[in-house]
């Protein structure tokens, strides 16, 4: 197999996947232009994340059985479904419409991609290179993200539909990069028994007979969902800051970039401070980042989201690969979507309510609330996965 290219291959699909051209004015999009309140925009993504909750690990599954590029191609083209349906939503129904497909496109996506990676990888025995090289995919994402972001706000000034008629282009030629992606060889084996019971043994192995992968799942979910909440509430935010509308792509874009940043230095960061020292950064960058969104109300106070945007950089990358390590190559997208499967389900459970609190009670309190509650958490999750990795040489 032509290492480097599946490489290049794997980071350019990265750049497009997430070359998110409505992202940074869509809560926008959805208040003024659909009518929703931030109670309903929560809904809808708990909705979105609903439906990639349902199919995250059976997508797994079938992405270690199938294989990694025939899901991609699939989630490519379920994504074109869904925002050529956004062109002509007009009402909650429709957008649910469109969201569902998008959680369906990107259930596919999870874990496929980065399975993908580590087994390119491994075939040229440069596993233990992974995190480094996830950390360029990411950087790579965001790099896209970034890019698409810049002219969000003045798109979207000049005509409110051409963010959606630029997406539907990128997912097209996402569909094509992926079709160019080349299968590592793999012997499938059989299960042994159903498919059902074979995916059931690995949920069993995952989150109850191996105490360190079910540690790291945690923890990661956990960290996940403490830079996604914010990624609905900050247009909001900044929209009662005054900030102005033609500043939201760039500020969208530096927000990337910051995840990029940090992605890209992950591995620097991990040599430098260690399991331990990552977990108080973790920890000190959530806790920065939600007290300053909740205790500054001014034009630049949307840069403590910054804070949180570096925070998923950093752990993103490490804590896939400390996954990858503990997978094998029959369960490793399975495991990944798990991850996804559970980050999808606390955010189903936890997000609606937090709209709720922002309409009812501010923006302010709901980032004071929800950030004291995330350190809460993650204090025993953090323990708990420092006591399970193996003592450094």
């Amino acid at each position: 197999m032509n290492f480097p290219r599946n490489i290049r291959l794997l980071y350019l699909f990265s750049a497009l996947k997430m070359a998110l051209f409505p992202m940074a004015i869509i809560t926008l999009f959805w208040k003024d232009r659909i009518g929703l309140s931030l109670a309903e925009i929560l809904l809808l993504q708990g909705c979105f994340s609903l439906a990639t909750l349902l199919l995250e690990y059976p997508s797994g599954y079938l992405a270690d059985r199938l294989g990694y590029r025939y899901t991609l191609s699939l989630a490519a083209a379920i994504g074109i479904a869904g925002w050529s349906l956004y062109t002509v939503a007009a009402s909650f129904a429709a957008v649910l419409a469109a969201e569902l497909l998008l959680g369906c496109s990107y259930a596919f996506i999870s874990g496929s991609d980065s399975a993908l990676l580590f087994e390119t990888l491994r075939t040229q025995q440069r596993e233990e290179e992974y995190a480094r090289f996830d950390g360029r995919m990411t950087g790579w994402g965001q790099g896209g993200e970034a890019l698409a972001a810049l002219f969000a706000g003045l798109l979207y000034a000049w005509q409110p539909l051409s963010p959606f008629l630029l997406q539907i282009a990128v997912w097209g030629i996402a569909w094509l990069v992926t079709r160019s992606l080349r299968e590592p060889p793999y012997q499938a084996t059989a299960p042994g028994s159903s498919h059902l019971g074979a995916a059931l043994r690995t949920c069993r192995y995952a989150l109850l007979e191996n105490r360190r992968l079910r540690a790291t799942l945690l923890f990661s979910m956990v960290l996940g969902v403490a830079s996604f909440y914010p990624v609905w509430l900050i247009q909001p935010f900044m929209q009662e800051c005054n900030v102005p509308l033609a500043w939201f792509g760039p500020i969208w874009a530096a927000a990337n970039l910051t995840v990029a940043l940090f992605s890209f230095a992950g591995q620097r960061f991990h040599f430098q401070l260690g399991e331990r020292g990552l977990f108080l950064l973790y920890l000190g960058l959530i806790l920065a980042g939600y007290l300053g969104l909740g205790l500054t109300h001014a034009l630049w106070s949307f840069a403590c989201y910054f804070l949180l945007t570096a925070m998923r950089g950093l752990q993103g990358p490490l804590l896939r690969h400390h996954l990858q390590r503990d997978s094998t190559r029959e369960n490793r997208a399975s495991i990944l979507s798990l991850k996804s499967l559970g980050f999808r389900l606390l955010f189903v459970v936890t997000g609606p309510p937090i709209g709720w609190l922002a309409d009812r009670y501010g923006l302010s309190s709901t980032f004071l609330l929800v950030g004291l509650l995330l350190v809460l958490a993650l204090i025993p999750l953090g323990a708990t996965f420092l006591t399970t990795r193996p003592a450094a040489p």
